[in-house]
Order: structure tokens, then sequence, then C-alpha cells
């Protein structure tokens, strides 16, 4: 697995983990003050579990972008040599082209 599918599935795994955990709770046979109670603890584990999370999001965002910065220079470099190699082949035509126009021959064009 990539690490971008990773990042992806273990967020993914932590909010359906809380998506679950309410849902779960929400449909106990508890009286509703259990239920409340409940629902407090995991409201107070809820800020670390965003903290989690956006630092997960944060740490593939660092790599998308390093990617992202790798595959542009790659693509650059091999732009510029695209560039380069149809600048020789455009000068060896042009040459070619010069040695075997009738023109050349000549010297020069005359009526």
């Amino acid at each position: 697995m990539s690490d971008n599918q990773s990042g992806g599935f273990i967020g993914g795994l932590m909010l359906g983990a809380a998506a679950g955990a309410v849902a779960g709770l929400l449909m106990a046979p508890r009286t509703g003050r259990e239920t409340r109670r409940i629902l407090r603890k995991s409201a107070d584990a809820l800020p670390e579990l965003v903290e989690d999370l956006s630092s997960s999001i944060y740490l593939q965002a660092d790599r998308l972008s390093e990617t992202a910065l790798v595959n542009w220079e790659h693509t650059l470099t091999r732009l510029r040599e695209a560039i380069a190699a149809g600048q020789v082949a455009s000068r060896q035509e042009y040459e070619h082209l010069s040695q075997s126009s009738p023109l050349a021959a000549n010297g020069s064009a005359q009526e």
C-alpha cells in the first residue's frame, strides 16, 4: 500500500471508528443518564482524536507535496532534454536541407 493510500485508510478508519462508537452508544439499551455520561466521555476524547487525524492529514499533505515537487523537477528535466534534442535535430535538418538544396549548389538564386 502506498503512503497516500495508507494515510487515507488510517484517517477513514479513525473517522469510521468514531462514527461507529457514537451510533453504537445511541442504539445501546442504556438509560438516558448512562448514555449521556458515555457521550460526554466520548466528547472529551474527541479533541485528541481530531488532533491525531489532523496530524495524519498534515503528514500526508507534506508527503504529497514532496512527491509533487520531485515529479515536477523530473518533468522539467525531461522537458529541457526534449527541447535540447529538438534544437539539435532542427539544426541538423536545416544543415542537411541547406547542403542538398539546388540554390546552395549554385551559390545564389538566379532567375
